[in-house]
């Protein structure tokens, strides 16, 4: 007899809300742990990035469970060209304080679906730097693979979604 499922088997649901005036203190208030930050920048610097960069076209979005801020995500979708990557995920961010309870991966969910909706992309492509506290093993785990490239020093990585 299968029992039923407990809270901790449960897949976490999450949503992307774009930031306003009413939620940006309460995201930029969200950290990693000491070991990730020489891998993700914070949600100002990230900001801040996206509006040096106008031609990367960044979309930002505060990540919730229910009305909880636990997250960040930035993705370059329709750049204007290069040195810009189209149909990337430029940042992930989930807090130190909520990580390991499926919302980097219900995360990566909604950014697949997002991308999925968009016609003719079939690859999504993410970067990450090497050493302990790295997300390349969680990005492969959820089927990113590595390309042998290098992206400003990160590791690129792609997942196709077609």
């Amino acid at each position: 007899m299968l029992s039923e499922p407990t809270r901790d088997t449960l897949p976490a649901v999450v949503s992307l809300e774009p930031i306003t005036a009413a939620n940006r203190d309460a995201l930029q208030a969200l950290r990693v742990s000491p070991a990730q930050r020489q891998f993700v920048s914070d949600v100002s610097e990230s900001l801040r990035q996206a509006a040096e960069h106008p031609g990367a076209r960044a979309i930002p979005w505060g990540v919730y469970a229910q009305d909880t801020p636990v997250g960040f995500a930035m993705i370059a979708d329709e750049v204007d060209g290069p040195p810009y990557i189209a149909h990337y995920l430029w940042k992930l961010l989930i807090d130190e304080r909520h990580q390991r309870k499926g919302y980097g991966t219900a995360t990566l969910d909604l950014i697949v679906q997002y991308f999925r909706r968009r016609p003719g992309v079939e690859v999504i492509w993410t970067s990450a730097g090497q050493g302990e506290g790295s997300p390349i093993p969680f990005y492969e785990r959820y089927g990113f693979e590595r390309t042998g490239e290098l992206e400003e020093g990160e590791v690129k990585l792609r997942l196709t979604i077609i």
